[in-house]
């Protein structure tokens, strides 16, 4: 499994247990200890690091889907371009990129004055809860960069899409039916992945946000946050038969 795209899936499960991680401890210590509150730097730290993973996820899932057309389109060049210096070099700029991202995302964000209230109706520090929250004047400064934000999500899902559209031009081409299985194995998981990370992220930040909270707002925020991290390892083994096979070896290994 050491190739590039397992070495992509093995950054992109840590992210999703990283984002994970943000969010849920806290909110099920919380519920345990019967209590509903965090610290301001607590809160700080949440959107900086949610901002930081969510960010790089859809970095990485970008790079994944080049490394799709790479190895679809232009087979006979994939070991000459993808590299494993090159792969580390992409992962680490999808890291890496997202931490100025998300450190100019908290500033704009904490540099507004909250004057409102002190009660987040949500379970985690979500950023148009706390946009309601403000008074401040500088509120357009961090629409800005949430409108950079949505801009930047554009590009990479229509950089996705245009990977896609050339590799399906190219999977419809070949006569050869075990071929085109094996491309969309690889592909439709992808696609699913970056369609319900696009879509419920979108959703939950575009969507207006109201004072009072509803199931909506909370099912929005879950499904953004929680369901495409979980997911994704779901859809990938299911669907990829390479890591079905390494299971299944695994599993008869322990039994033997």
């Amino acid at each position: 499994l050491h190739t590039p795209m397992y070495f992509f899936l093995m950054n992109l499960s840590i992210l999703d247990l990283s984002t994970v991680s943000v969010t849920l401890p806290k909110s099920m210590a919380n519920f345990l200890l019967n209590t509903t509150a965090i610290s301001y730097s607590g809160c700080a730290a949440q959107v900086f690091f949610f901002h930081v993973f969510c960010a790089a996820d859809l970095a990485l899932l970008t790079v994944m889907a080049y490394d799709r057309y790479i190895a679809i389109c232009k087979p006979l060049y994939y070991k000459t371009i993808m590299k494993r210096t090159t792969c580390i070099r992409m992962a680490a700029s999808a890291w890496l990129s997202c931490i100025p991202y998300s450190a100019l995302h908290t500033g704009s964000i904490f540099h507004l004055s909250f004057c409102k209230s002190n009660t987040i109706n949500q379970y985690f520090c979500e950023v148009p809860r706390l946009l309601n929250l403000s008074c401040s004047d500088s509120y357009f400064t961090e629409v800005g960069v949430l409108a950079f934000s949505f801009l930047l999500v554009v590009i990479c899902f229509a950089f996705i899409s245009m990977s896609y559209i050339q590799i399906f031009t190219v999977v419809f081409r070949t006569s050869l039916k075990e071929k085109q299985h094996k491309a969309f194995s690889t592909c439709i998981p992808h696609l699913i992945v970056v369609s319900l990370f696009v879509s419920t992220g979108s959703f939950a930040y575009l969507k207006p946000v109201r004072n009072s909270p509803s199931a909506l707002d909370l099912t929005a925020s879950l499904l953004y946050s929680v369901l495409p991290p979980v997911i994704n390892p779901v859809i990938y083994t299911m669907r990829n038969n390479d890591i079905k096979a390494a299971m299944r070896k695994l599993t008869d290994h322990r039994v033997s």
